[in-house]
């Protein structure tokens, strides 16, 4: 008895798992020499072919014709933003050393560069990142900017000028 329900719970199983491969292939039955019956997916002498049915197909009961699933458009009308430091800060710092972070807008995509510009002369090469470390800069007033450049090396964008003032202490010694 045991036997006899555990084949019919094992064939229930093939024959759903079976289901999936309905449309692809074809199934054949014999039983080997212990008596245990075998499915197969290629023949062999004294095999039955299984009469597989369409499986039932289930429809989603979603509506996803109103979804709007196009890629988006990227505007290329981009702007440049100094985020850090701000308009008119002061930066204290011995080493004369200066973060600067911009904001690309609508998105930074691949391809594009950022050239920083000190006292309007380019700081180092265009990178591919919005944040800069200025290094041993000198006390005082200074003017930066950012520009953004396409592939082509093309200038898009340019960021408003951002004044900043560098406080470090003085080289000179009181006599």
């Amino acid at each position: 008895m045991i036997n006899i329900a555990r084949f019919c719970i094992f064939f229930l199983l093939l024959t759903q798992a079976l289901s999936v491969f309905a449309g692809s292939a074809k199934v054949y039955v014999w039983r080997n020499e212990q008596g245990v019956l075998v499915f197969s997916d290629s023949p062999k002498p004294g095999a039955e072919e299984v009469d597989i049915k369409e499986p039932n197909t289930v429809k989603s009961s979603i509506d996803t014709s109103i979804l709007d699933i196009k890629p988006k458009a990227i505007d290329n009308n981009y702007q440049v933003e100094i985020v850090q430091p701000e308009n008119n800060a002061t930066v204290r710092d011995n080493t004369g050393s200066a973060y600067v972070s911009g904001r690309i807008k609508p998105i930074f995509k691949r391809g594009l560069k950022i050239q920083l510009y000190l006292d309007d002369k380019p700081y180092k090469k265009p990178q591919t990142h919005s944040m800069f470390v200025l290094r041993n800069i000198d006390r005082g007033e200074h003017q930066i900017k950012m520009s953004l450049i396409d592939d082509k090396g093309k200038v898009i964008a340019t960021s408003l000028p951002v004044t900043f003032y560098m406080h470090r202490i003085s080289v000179n010694k009181a006599k």
